[in-house]
């Protein structure tokens, strides 16, 4: 019997990679502020998500100011819901077989 899958490892793994390799949304902190990033890197339309808010800003205007990036309200989206969308998904994926 193969050794059981665990999620967090996925998420290392994937995150061990360059950005533009990744697959699964990933988090970056600077300046005390931490988004996920939940598209791959090569998307024309990238937004990072804050975290712990429901705000966004384009990946580019991160990756140029980091913290002092221009965020938007967004009305139903945070960077946890991103990461808890992308790890019920790798849940479902292992239930599955995959």
């Amino acid at each position: 019997m193969s050794a059981p899958i665990d999620i967090d490892q996925i998420f290392r793994e994937d995150s061990a990679n360059p950005p533009s390799e990744r697959t699964l949304p990933w988090e970056e902190t600077r300046d005390g502020i931490t988004v996920v990033e939940p598209k791959p890197h090569w998307a024309e339309d990238m937004r990072a998500f804050r975290l712990e808010a429901r705000a966004y800003c384009r990946y580019a205007d991160w990756t140029a100011n980091g913290g002092h990036a221009w965020f938007y309200g967004h009305i139903d989206t945070s960077g946890n819901d991103v990461m808890m969308k992308a790890r019920a998904m790798i849940a479902r994926e292992i239930a599955d077989g995959l």
